[in-house]
């Protein structure tokens, strides 16, 4: 029996023996986005020595590896043969897996162009509450019978399995990128935002925000094209004309200062994230379809995804506003980050539909049926 068998053995053992006496585990990999979701509960399942590359075909354009696997390893990686994970997953520390990558369903800048986490999924093995040890998918991208069980992990933040190894789907690193300094106020940014999705541009993310350093205050859109060469060189004058054409300004950045820049807006360093407005501030995320105007609302907002992901700070108190004015666009409001006196019992994510409510037990009840997996993380009623 090698080490990695011993391992998975040892943790199949452990998990029949938390739902035989009804004890709680939390699966943890480095610890990273501990902070996400609605709260943390049970003894910890370190998945941190569980690491490690199984397979990597870059010809094939595939990777599996195990759930505790560094992150920044799995990149440098792919680096290293001019690849990349396109969705650009958040590391919010050093100790990011690429466990914890699939199950907080996370992505960066490019989600809009490049698609999410559970796009590049093509298996997975994991353990359910049984101790069973279960695989989905593969490691080639084709139809199959029956449901994508892999993608349903994506997001689930550790409530149905425990994430043994992942299959990946990666790309090759564009040829050429480009990001445009553009100032220009929120509702112009989200009107030619739009206009240039339906265009064959190669528009991969954005970022608008009204920045506070500048007296008085500057409203600014950065815009990263990337693809090929030509498409990018020609894209750039054709997009910042359309910027002076809506009265605002626009310059190319010098790119190493633009991908600075950009891993901050993914990792959440810039000033925007890292300075609360007020102490009871929670850190608010409204995904909401990219054509939704400017909403009506007194908080500042960082707007990402060519308009469809909308952050701001504002109170617990608020919650009842933004999942109304969401819900309305046609979207939902999460608590990202919660402030230190946030109320317990502030739902972090948007009620369920009594229909996805039915959805999401049975799935728990299949997978879980002792419920021993992250209690109470995606919400109260665990």
């Amino acid at each position: 029996m090698n080490a990695d068998t011993d391992m998975t053995t040892l943790m199949a053992a452990r998990v029949r023996d938390a739902a035989q006496a009804g004890t709680p585990l939390r699966i943890r990999g480095g610890g990273s986005k501990d902070f996400y979701g609605q709260a943390l509960a049970g003894d910890v399942l370190d998945m941190a020595a569980h690491a490690g590359v199984i397979s990597y075909e870059p010809s094939e354009l595939v990777v599996t590896v195990r759930g505790g696997t560094p992150l920044a390893e799995l990149e440098a990686l792919l680096a290293g043969q001019g690849q990349c994970l396109p969705f650009e997953p958040p590391h919010f520390g050093p100790n990011a897996t690429v466990g914890g990558m699939v199950a907080s369903g996370l992505s960066g800048p490019a989600r809009a162009s490049s698609g999410a986490v559970r796009d590049y999924l093509l298996g997975v093995v994991l353990l359910n509450g049984k101790g069973e040890s279960l695989t989905f998918g593969g490691q080639v991208m084709k139809n199959v019978a029956g449901y994508d069980v892999s993608r349903l992990m994506a997001g689930t933040l550790g409530t149905l399995g425990v994430l043994l190894e992942v299959s990946l789907k990666v790309l090759p690193v564009a040829p050429a990128e480009a990001t445009l300094e553009c100032r220009l106020p929120q509702q112009q940014a989200l009107y030619l935002l739009n206009r240039w999705g339906g265009q064959p541009l190669p528009l991969n993310a954005s970022c608008w925000v009204h920045d506070d350093s500048t007296a008085p205050g500057q409203d600014f859109l950065f815009v990263r094209l990337r693809g090929a060469v030509a498409a990018v060189e020609a894209a750039c004058p054709r997009m910042m004309a359309d910027v002076q054409a809506a009265g605002g300004q626009a310059a190319r950045m010098d790119q190493a200062q633009a991908g600075a820049d950009w891993n901050a807006c993914r990792e959440q360093t810039l000033p925007f994230f890292a300075r609360p407005p007020a102490l009871d501030a929670c850190l608010w995320r409204l995904s909401v379809p990219q054509t939704t105007p400017a909403l009506d609302l007194p908080y500042a907002q960082l707007i990402e995804w060519h308009g469809g992901l909308r952050w701001l700070w504002a109170p617990a108190s608020a919650a009842a506003q933004l999942r109304r004015l969401a819900a309305q666009a046609g979207g939902h409001a999460t608590v990202f980050r919660r402030a230190a006196q946030t109320p317990a019992e502030l739902p972090v994510f948007a009620p369920l539909s009594p229909v996805q409510s039915r959805i999401e037990q049975a799935l728990r009840k299949e997978f879980d049926p002792a419920g021993v997996f992250n209690p109470g993380r995606m919400s109260m009623d665990r």
